[in-house]
């Protein structure tokens, strides 16, 4: 059980992040809770505090250096360590290539992958004073494939999986460990009407619960659900001309 800790939770106002704050508050954390909203942020503190744990609210902007940076300075000021980071930020719109902008990929990948780098870079150097220290990045098992109407979504996730397999083991030395999850499909407010099919979708306690598992055993590489992942690791092997032929199925007739 992961009790007793300072975590940082970036992207905790809704959806995965809100549920693994109040999941962790049940067991006397410190929480410093991130992301753009302060109304929800607020509400959030209460239930935090309410539930017998501290909580520290810091409106950021992941997707500027500088905010995030702030962000992780105001932590150790309010609470002088970081033990845990758990960056849980990302959106996947649907996005056809074959009528999708340029403006439209680098936004989509700046949103996934930037905001991943903006927080990373001022947590290892925090962590590195401290001697130790671990960071979780929520993925997604569409980093592992060119999904259909995910391609940018999927390019950006491939990117921050790779760039945390690096961390892992360049960073090990000075103490850091690093969890990459890979959730399947997560019925989340923000995917509720955006079309795309979410076959064996979980629910974001359910969602929530895996995370702090992996957190707490310290997974290198954590995917959910078992159904899901199992499929994604299926298509990986398959000759890639039968795994296009049933990504191809994916795509619904609205596209």
């Amino acid at each position: 059980m992961i009790r007793n800790k300072t975590i940082l939770i970036a992207g905790a106002s809704s959806g995965i992040g809100r549920q693994v704050a109040l999941l962790l508050s049940q067991h006397n954390n410190r929480l410093i809770i991130s992301a753009r909203r302060l109304a929800e942020l607020d509400s959030l503190r209460a239930e935090i505090i309410n539930n017998g744990s501290q909580a520290l609210v810091v409106v950021c902007d992941a997707l500027s250096a500088e905010q995030a940076k702030n962000c992780v300075q105001t932590s150790v000021a309010e609470f002088n360590t970081i033990d845990i980071a758990l960056l849980n930020i990302g959106d996947g719109p649907a996005f056809n290539m074959a009528n999708v902008t340029v403006a439209e990929i680098e936004n989509n990948t700046q949103l996934n992958y930037s905001t991943q780098v903006n927080f990373l870079v001022p947590l290892i150097a925090q962590m590195k004073l401290q001697g130790f220290g671990l960071i979780a990045h929520t993925n997604s098992l569409a980093g592992f494939l060119g999904l259909p109407m995910q391609g940018p979504y999927s390019a950006a996730k491939a990117a921050g999986r790779i760039l945390m397999d690096t961390c892992r083991i360049e960073l090990k030395p000075f103490g850091l460990k690093f969890v990459s999850l890979y959730p399947g499909f997560v019925a989340t407010d923000r995917v509720q009407s955006d079309g795309i099919p979410a076959p064996f979708e979980i629910s974001e306690v359910a969602a929530a619960k895996h995370i702090i598992y992996a957190i707490e055993k310290e997974k290198s590489d954590y995917a959910f659900p078992f159904v899901t992942a199992s499929l994604v690791r299926l298509a990986r092997v398959l000759p890639k001309a039968l795994t296009n032929k049933i990504l191809a199925k994916l795509i619904t007739n609205k596209y």
